[in-house]
C-alpha cells in the first residue's frame, strides 16, 4: 500500500470487492484483534503520548486509550443489532410489497486524524468504519510522530495491509491521498483544512464528515454554582494544555459573578497545580514551536490577570486569565491555555456577542435556572451542549459527536458511527402472485383512485 513513498489504493479496492470485510464475523473479529493489540500496547501509547504532547498518564489513558476501548466494546456488543436490515411498513401505493433499509459498507475509507488527541481521534473513526464493513486508509498527524509509529505498529499487528493500511507523511502526503478515489473521506482537524478536503472531495463527489472547530463559549449565568463552575471549566480548559476542540474558548460571566468566578478560577488552577512557574507533572506542553510562537502573540492581545508562565525550550505556556481581549483573541479559535474573561449584563446581551461567531462546536452553560437553559439552547446553535460541564458530552458511545455548519459536518460514536459509514440501502421487494394493473397504462379512469392512494 505504502512503498518507497508511493501509495496504490489498488490493493485496498480489490480486497474490498472480494467481500470479505461483509461478514459480521469478520468483522467482529478483527476487532477483537484491535482491542487485543491496544491493551497489549498501553504502555507504549502513554509513552508515545507524553513524548509528543506531554500527556500525563491519567490523560493519555482518559482522553485517548479508554475512549478507544469503549468505542470497541460498544460494537463488540452491538454491532450485531446495528447491521439488520431494518424493516419499514410500505406505503399504500406500494402494497403488497415488503420494504426494508440494509446497511451496506460505503466501501474505501480515507480517516485523516489531527495532531492535539493523535490516539483516539484516528482510532474511534476507524473502530467505527471497520464495524460498517469497510476497508481502511489511516493518516496520521505527522506532528505527533511517535503515536503515528505506534498507531501503524498497532494496525499491522490487527489487520492485513490490504485491509487496513496506514500511511504516514507531511501534509503533501495527505494532499496526494485526498486525491484518490476514495469511497468516503473523514477527516479531523482545522477548519482552513477542512474547507481544503472539502473542495478536494466535491470534484470527485466523494461523500465526506468533516470534524472542525471553532471558538466554544462557556457562560456563567449569575445564579450558577461559581465554586463548581470555576473547577470544571479549569479543568476542561486546561486539559491537553487548551489543546482540545471542544475547550471552553472565552467564558462569559454575568456582570455580578464576575469578581467572584476569577477568584474562584485562580484557586482552581492553583489547586491543580500550585506552582506554575514551571511546568507541572501533570501538564502537556504545546505540540510545537510555530503553535507554541502563535498563542505567544496571543498573549499580548489582552491584560493577564493570572498565570502568564512561559518556558520556550520545554514548549511551556501556563494556564492563564486574560481580561480586556481584543484582537485575535477575540477573532480566532485559541487552541491553547489562554482563557479570556468577559463579562456581560443581559442574557440577551450574551447571545449577541456569541452570535458574532460562526456556530460553536461545544457550548457550556452554567446556571440553575431551567428557563436560563431553554433560551441559550433555543438561541444559540452548537455541536453539542453541557450544563453545567465541560467535555463529558463526549464520554459515551450512546451519543452522536458533531459539528454545525463551519465547525463540522456530520456526526460519529457508537450507533452514529455506524450509520457514518454505511450506505442506508433502500429495498422493495414485489410477489409476483398478484400484479395490480392501476400502475399500467392505458390511464384512463385510473386518476381518481391514484388521488386517493397518495393524496
Amino acid at each position: 500500500m505504502h512503498v518507497n513513498g508511493t501509495f496504490s489504493i489498488a490493493p485496498l479496492r480489490a480486497f474490498y470487492e472480494g467481500a470479505v470485510t461483509r461478514s459480521l464475523t469478520v468483522r467482529l473479529r478483527y476487532l477483537e484483534s484491535l482491542e487485543k493489540q491496544i491493551r497489549k500496547k498501553e504502555k507504549d501509547i502513554l509513552a508515545a503520548l507524553r513524548k509528543d504532547l506531554g500527556k500525563s498518564e491519567f490523560e493519555g489513558y482518559a482522553t485517548e486509550i479508554g475512549l478507544v476501548l469503549e468505542e470497541i466494546r460498544y460494537f463488540r456488543k452491538n454491532l450485531r443489532a446495528l447491521a439488520k436490515p431494518k424493516s419499514v411498513f410500505p406505503s399504500l401505493a406500494q402494497l403488497p410489497s415488503r420494504t426494508y433499509i440494509r446497511y451496506e459498507p460505503r466501501g474505501v475509507v480515507l480517516i485523516i486524524g489531527p495532531w492535539n488527541y493523535p490516539f483516539q481521534l484516528l482510532m474511534v473513526p476507524l473502530v467505527g468504519a471497520v464495524a460498517a464493513g469497510n476497508v481502511v486508509v489511516l493518516k496520521p498527524s505527522e506532528f505527533a510522530p511517535a503515536t503515528a509509529r505506534e498507531v501503524q505498529e498497532i494496525v499491522q499487528a490487527s489487520f492485513p495491509p490490504e485491509y487496513v493500511s496506514v500511511v504516514l507523511g507531511d501534509a503533501q502526503v495527505a494532499a496526494k491521498l485526498l486525491e484518490e478515489d476514495w469511497d468516503y473521506i473523514f477527516f479531523t482537524g482545522s477548519t482552513r483544512v477542512g474547507r481544503l478536503v472539502a473542495e478536494s472531495a466535491a470534484r470527485r463527489l466523494i461523500p465526506y464528515t468533516l470534524e472542525l472547530g471553532g471558538k466554544c463559549p462557556a457562560i456563567v449565568a449569575r445564579d450558577a454554582n461559581i465554586s463548581v463552575a470555576a473547577r470544571r471549566i479549569a479543568w476542561g480548559k486546561w486539559v491537553n494544555a487548551g489543546q482540545t476542540c471542544i475547550a471552553p474558548d472565552y467564558v462569559l460571566v454575568q456582570r455580578a459573578q464576575y469578581e467572584a468566578l476569577l477568584e474562584s478560577l485562580k484557586a482552581a488552577i492553583l489547586n491543580f497545580s500550585p506552582d506554575l512557574s514551571s511546568p507541572p507533572a501533570d501538564y502537556a506542553h504545546i505540540i510545537h514551536k510555530a503553535h507554541y510562537n502563535r498563542i505567544m502573540e496571543l498573549l499580548q492581545e489582552g491584560k493577564v490577570v493570572f498565570g502568564g508562565h512561559t518556558n520556550p525550550e520545554r514548549l511551556y505556556i501556563s494556564p492563564t486569565l486574560i481580561v480586556s481581549p481584543q484582537g485575535r483573541l477575540l477573532e480566532e479559535e485559541i487552541f491553547g491555555p489562554l482563557l479570556p474573561i468577559i463579562s456581560y449584563d443581559t442574557d440577551e446581551e450574551a447571545v449577541k456577542f456569541i452570535r458574532k461567531f460562526s456556530p460553536p462546536l461545544a457550548l457550556y452553560i452554567f446556571t440553575e435556572n431551567k428557563e436560563s437553559v431553554e433560551f441559550f439552547l433555543q438561541q444559540i446553535p452548537s455541536g453539542g451542549t453541557c450544563i453545567n460541564d465541560t467535555l463529558m458530552h463526549i464520554g459515551s458511545s450512546r451519543l452522536p459527536f458533531g459539528g454545525i455548519r463551519q465547525s463540522g459536518i456530520g456526526r460519529y460514536h457508537g450507533p452514529y458511527s455506524f450509520e457514518t459509514f454505511s450506505h442506508a440501502r433502500t429495498v422493495l421487494e414485489s410477489p409476483t402472485w398478484v400484479d395490480i394493473p392501476l400502475r399500467y397504462p392505458p390511464y384512463r379512469n385510473k386518476l381518481r383512485w391514484v388521488r386517493k392512494l397518495l393524496g
